[in-house]
């Protein structure tokens, strides 16, 4: 009884919270337009209502102008057209936004034109050989595994935690690739990327397939980065060997409505657990999204420089920098073109890697709060030889972080198999 009253009161208080979200995220839908005229002479583009992309439908989620937001849809979008039709001063800011970071890292982008390539972290094999097709000492081939990241997170998720534990058998005989994709880490944010999951797909082979001409790889993936894992997969089906996947977010439904099913279950509307909260504050309004970024992420710098010194520490935990880098932008377009609109894609991937046999795992923790448990034995049904392994007492994050020598342990029996 109790337990139900609660129940109730959250909704009750939920509801309220996320009516002044609503609220506040259509003022300043009206406030970036003005500032962005201001500044830049232009107003940027938002999803409050739909409009033409530039891109092919199917790459673009449905999710990014479906989110409802009742002042928006009582008339607040007419006041922002008020502001667009104002005078331009006629000149326009070609980097990025005024409302985003303008470090090295940040407009890499810019100085590249065309030629962009994601920041790769390489772990050669320990041997005196280190060619890409050269045997190893006993006469084995030198294997290759590419790590993939989760949402607002980078490749110090894998360098920091699974490198550490190798063996020393598997340093000799693996070739490792953790991967910052695209908008994230110290990889390059372009402004007129709308990180589709093509976009994200065709930088990783850009990056790191056709440069060094991989013809076999294994695949490690955490979250966000298995729905990209898989794409790659199917893409690379002749190439790939095993598929080993972290936490996926995989949500069997119809094709018209994967979109908006995953983010009711990834971002559904609730004020905890905090981290649910967090992802839903940031994958349904944007405008509040960009305001938390523009204090945040712009100022990464100052903010890393001010941990420290309150830390004591000349290296702050990754975890912590990782949250910061990267731009509004990048982070909503993935968001909503990968994790929500991805979706849709999934079941194609899946039955294209059962017909070429992939070897798949997933992997997850009992107590995980952000994707559902559900989704690894929806795999299972999807794959019936698919091996689930359920890691007891771990989370979201903590299903890698915790324990990790025996989460190590697991993935190098896996490529050995």
């Amino acid at each position: 009884m109790r337990s139900r009253k609660f129940e109730m009161l959250q909704s009750v208080i939920s509801l309220i919270v996320f009516t002044v979200l609503d609220l506040l995220d259509s003022v300043l839908c009206i406030v970036y337009a003005f500032l962005d005229v201001f500044i830049e002479g232009t107003s940027s583009p938002c999803y409050c209502h739909k409009r033409d992309t530039g891109r092919q439908e199917n790459n673009v989620s449905e999710t990014l102008y479906g989110r409802r937001n009742v002042f928006r849809e009582i008339g607040f979008r007419n006041l922002k057209g008020l502001m667009q039709g104002a005078k331009e001063k006629g000149r326009r800011i070609i980097g990025n936004r005024w409302s985003d970071c303008s470090c090295e890292s940040c407009v890499s982008w810019m100085k590249n034109g065309d030629d962009l390539r994601l920041h790769v972290v390489v772990q050669e094999p320990h041997t005196d050989t280190p060619s890409a097709s050269i045997n190893d000492h006993e006469g084995q081939m030198i294997e290759n595994v590419v790590f993939l990241h989760g949402f607002i997170s980078s490749s110090s998720f894998w360098t920091q935690t699974v490198f550490r534990y190798l063996t020393e058998d598997t340093k000799k005989k693996y070739r490792l690739f953790a991967v910052d994709l695209l908008g994230f880490g110290t990889s390059p944010k372009p402004k007129d990327c709308l990180y589709t999951l093509d976009d994200h797909v065709e930088m990783i082979e850009k990056s790191v397939i056709l440069p060094l001409g991989l013809k076999s790889f294994h695949l490690v993936a955490h979250s966000m980065g298995s729905i990209i894992a898989l794409a790659l997969a199917a893409k690379h089906q002749l190439s790939v060997r095993t598929v080993t996947l972290i936490a996926p977010p995989y949500f069997p439904s119809p094709k018209d409505e994967a979109s908006f099913l995953a983010l009711g279950k990834l971002a559904e509307k609730r004020l905890w657990p905090p981290l649910l909260f967090g992802t839903s504050f940031m994958s349904w309004y944007e405008h509040l999204g960009r305001t938390v970024c523009f204090f945040i992420c712009k100022y990464h710098r100052a903010w890393e420089f001010f941990l420290r010194q309150l830390t004591r520490q000349r290296e702050l935990h990754f975890l912590i920098t990782d949250t910061i880098k990267h731009t509004h932008h990048s982070a909503w377009h993935t968001m909503h073109n990968v994790v929500c609109g991805g979706a849709k894609y999934l079941d194609e991937c899946f039955d294209i890697l059962s017909q070429k046999g992939v070897k798949m795992t997933v992997i997850q923790g009992d107590e995980d709060q952000v994707v559902p448990l559900e989704c690894s034995f929806n795999i299972k049904m999807k794959i019936r030889d698919t091996n689930v392994i359920v890691l007891s007492k771990r989370d979201h994050i903590t299903v890698v972080l915790h324990q990790t020598k025996e989460f190590t342990q697991i993935l190098e029996s896996i490529w050995r198999s």
